[in-house]
């Protein structure tokens, strides 16, 4: 019988990346982009990415808008993989909105305190930051359609334009969602809405296995994948990178989760331009801004689909663009593709803006 040789410089390698993935400390450190807080409050609290000594302090500022349920480190998953970084690399000074922790006691909270308070003062502290400019904002997911709903509802705010990154918005587009959608059919969505309640909103846990639930089958896989790159140190680190994003996820408050149950999921109101909150209908025909919408087409989660009819609905705007790039749903975002197909497109939307103001 013939033995299989690994080449020795390989045996090392594997094994410290075996011990560090296991009972050491991991494979690298986390490295944040440093960030200064220059507002703290309950889910709002607003930090400033630092532009190094000697970078562009009069750069153009930008807001990133996480969804809810995830941690801020979407934008800034590693140094080789941070919006947050590109854009202080590419001359702009970006900001981020952190909601922090949700628990119970957050359970009364709904999309009117992001649409009507947590969003829009985020803006305007940003726009004060940078002498009343208008400013760009950028959202991933959720942080898209609560960025929308609240530029529909508060037309007056400083916001030049808008560049949503696997933002869904025609509900019954998304695969994932059919089997819920059928059987809501038939049990009215109660079982969703009384177990949201008993738990005052979707626990950090639930939210976690959704997450892993939508890459089933890369968790199947994940024990091959670790034994087949235990040789590839930059592999394994993108990897980690990605388990510790998803330890780090909060919950939705129980008021929120279930209007995205009820009327996003279920009723599918965004693809009809609108959201009805109670007596209050937001009309998403309002957005008067110039709009970058980008799908990832490797995506379990927002189906390329489900994204494009934002085109449909935003009619009110006076540009809208459309893009496509590889990646799931995080990965469009920040994975290691990202800076090659997914961010020139930011880029080159961001330009333009600078370009028509300037005009």
């Amino acid at each position: 019988m013939s033995s299989v040789r690994v080449p020795a410089v390989k045996v090392p390698t594997a094994a410290r990346n075996a011990w560090n993935l296991t009972l050491g400390e991991g494979l690298e450190p986390y490295q944040p982009t440093p960030p200064t807080v220059i507002h703290e409050g309950p889910h709002r609290t607003l930090r400033k990415y630092d532009v190094p000594a000697g970078g562009n302090h009069d750069a153009h500022p930008v807001l990133l808008v996480p969804p809810l349920a995830v941690p801020i480190s979407c934008f800034d998953l590693r140094p080789e993989q941070s919006l947050a970084q590109h854009l202080i690399d590419t001359g702009h000074a970006p900001s981020v909105v952190d909601y922090g922790t949700i628990s119970f006691a957050d359970r009364d909270l709904g999309f009117e305190e992001w649409i009507d308070d947590i969003i829009p003062a985020a803006i305007k502290r940003v726009s004060a930051e940078h002498g009343g400019a208008p400013i760009d904002v950028v959202a991933w997911c959720l942080g898209g359609t609560m960025t929308l709903l609240s530029a529909a509802a508060h037309p007056e705010q400083p916001i030049r334009s808008i560049a949503t990154v696997a933002t869904p918005i025609d509900y019954a587009k998304l695969p994932n969602l059919v089997p819920l959608r059928t059987a809501a059919r038939f049990t009215g969505g109660r079982v969703t809405t009384y177990g949201t309640k008993l738990m005052g909103g979707m626990p950090a846990p639930f939210v976690k296995l959704t997450f892993r639930a939508t890459a089933f089958q890369r968790e199947l896989k994940k024990p091959w994948f670790i034994a087949r790159n235990l040789g590839n140190t930059e592999t394994l680190a993108r990897m980690e990178s990605i388990e510790r994003f998803m330890g780090q996820m909060p919950g939705y408050p129980g008021r929120l989760y279930l209007q995205l149950w009820q009327r996003i999921m279920l009723r599918n109101d965004l693809a009809k331009g609108q959201l009805v909150l109670g007596d209050r209908r937001i009309d998403l025909r309002r957005v008067d801004k110039p709009v970058l919408a980008i799908a990832g087409t490797g995506d379990a989660i927002t189906s390329v689909p489900a994204a494009r009819h934002l085109a449909t609905v935003l009619t009110g705007s006076p540009g809208i663009r459309f893009e496509t790039a590889p990646g799931s749903h995080l990965g469009v975002l920040a994975g290691p593709g990202a800076p090659e197909h997914t961010w020139p497109h930011i880029d080159v939307f961001l330009a333009e803006q600078q370009a028509a103001a300037r005009a």
